[in-house]
């Protein structure tokens, strides 16, 4: 490219900044940004699954230097994002606020940690592929998406605002797995294969709950105001009862939606109302035809 044309590119991009609102952040809140975000999720692995997400193992007798090192270190970070995510409602970002909820999620991760045992156990007792708990931490993606929730969600319960969903979606982005700080997992918690799963801010799960790929937990049509506008808030997204199983690429929507505890939801399902405890919900394949390929009707079976 000729430098002669140089300048006239920079001034056209610098219109576009004028034009185009929506993109810039220039002269705003000094927001999260995405590669301390990047960090701080590896930092939180690291810290609740310790020697899993490292080149090397920790010995024993490292263990405790080295956590209170990764402790200062994730304190650190998660202060300054917390205090410029705060900024955005007007709060003081560098104040006691962003320390005393750092604080208080810090004090949460042991707890966090004990929910995320529960779930390695649900993954090994629900797949027979399962051949041990290193291999559901080092190979499953849905524990990642899960730990990472968790994290968000005590987050997002203490009122902070944009970086439980930017958590969330930084394990969107690595598993295929989508589920909304604000949803509430219960403990024992299995996601097989995980792909396209998709659960919503105001979900409540109960436990011991296991879903398939594909599975939507997601709202129905969206109220809106009188000008039109969407209305923010209210319970949108189903509840799942204790001991549920739903199976493949199923749709479960509304929030006056409940599956009750104990019931199974089948493959290919779309559900907009609730179901008692102890139900089958099963889809009904109408018209399915198998054929054999050298005994064919006429225009029965593709060649």
């Amino acid at each position: 490219m000729s430098s002669k044309r140089l300048p006239e590119i920079v001034k056209k991009i610098l219109d576009s900044y004028e034009k185009v609102g929506g993109l810039n952040n220039t002269d705003g809140h000094n927001l999260p940004s995405k590669r301390s975000l990047d960090a701080l999720c590896g930092q939180l692995l690291q810290f609740l699954f310790p020697g899993f997400h490292d080149e090397r193992p920790i010995h024993k007798n490292e263990l405790a230097e080295t956590t209170e090192l990764r402790l200062q270190e994730l304190a650190d970070r998660l202060q300054d994002l917390i205090g410029k995510s705060l900024s955005l409602r007007g709060a003081d970002g560098g104040g006691d606020r962003a320390r005393a909820a750092m604080m208080d999620f810090l004090d949460a991760l042991p707890e966090i940690r004990a929910l995320l045992r529960t779930d390695i156990e649900a993954a090994y007792e629900g797949d027979p592929a399962a051949a041990s708990y290193e291999e559901i931490v080092l190979a499953y993606p849905f524990l990642e998406a899960v730990a990472v929730q968790r994290c968000a969600h005590a987050l997002y319960g203490a009122g902070v605002p944009l970086l439980p969903r930017m958590m969330t979606e930084w394990a969107h982005a690595r598993t295929g797995i989508d589920i909304h700080p604000g949803a509430q997992l219960g403990p024992y918690f299995f996601i097989d294969h995980g792909t396209g799963v998709v659960i919503g801010e105001t979900c409540r799960i109960g436990h011991h709950v296991k879903l398939y790929h594909g599975v939507t937990l997601g709202a129905r049509s969206f109220a809106k105001d009188e000008s039109g506008q969407i209305v923010k808030g209210g319970k949108r997204h189903p509840d799942v009862g204790h001991n549920v199983t739903i199976y493949p690429n199923s749709t479960v929507l509304g929030g006056e939606t409940v599956i009750g505890e104990g019931s199974t939801i089948g493959a290919n399902v779309f559900l907009m109302h609730s179901v008692p405890a102890g139900s089958l919900v099963v889809y009904e394949e109408k018209q399915l035809r198998i054929l054999e390929k050298d005994r064919r009707e006429s225009g029965g079976a593709i060649k």
